[in-house]
């Protein structure tokens, strides 16, 4: 079974930036898949941010657009998430996942704090 891992998470202050990883751990795997980056703030629901296809192509949600940029290195099997001008609304834990998400794929995610 396919297992993915996210990284790159921290305390970061308002207007800096975090670079997340997501790591297959299949090879191959994240190469055919569309993949999304997703996040979940406390008490609220998990929410599609960001997703890359096979081919590279990119979609946003709109409160990131501008702001974070998803890519992908499929020889290394690792989806990246880049995020900059991080607002205080970002935080939440941020995982990566299929689109449309697979349930056996959510990993333990990875936290990102935004505060001063």
């Amino acid at each position: 079974q396919v297992q993915l891992v996210e990284s790159g998470g921290g305390l970061v202050h308002p207007g800096g930036s975090l670079k997340l990883s997501c790591a297959a751990s299949e090879s191959s795997f994240s190469s055919y898949a569309i993949m999304g980056w997703y996040r979940q703030a406390p008490g609220k629901q998990r929410d599609l941010v960001a997703t890359i296809t096979s081919g590279s192509s990119t979609n946003y949600a709109d409160s990131v657009k501008g702001r974070f940029t998803i890519s992908r290195d499929n020889a290394k099997n690792t989806v990246y998430l880049q995020m900059n001008s991080l607002k205080p609304e970002d935080t939440a834990v941020f995982y990566c996942n299929t689109v449309p998400w697979g349930a056996n794929y959510w990993g333990q995610g990875t936290q990102v704090t935004v505060s001063s």
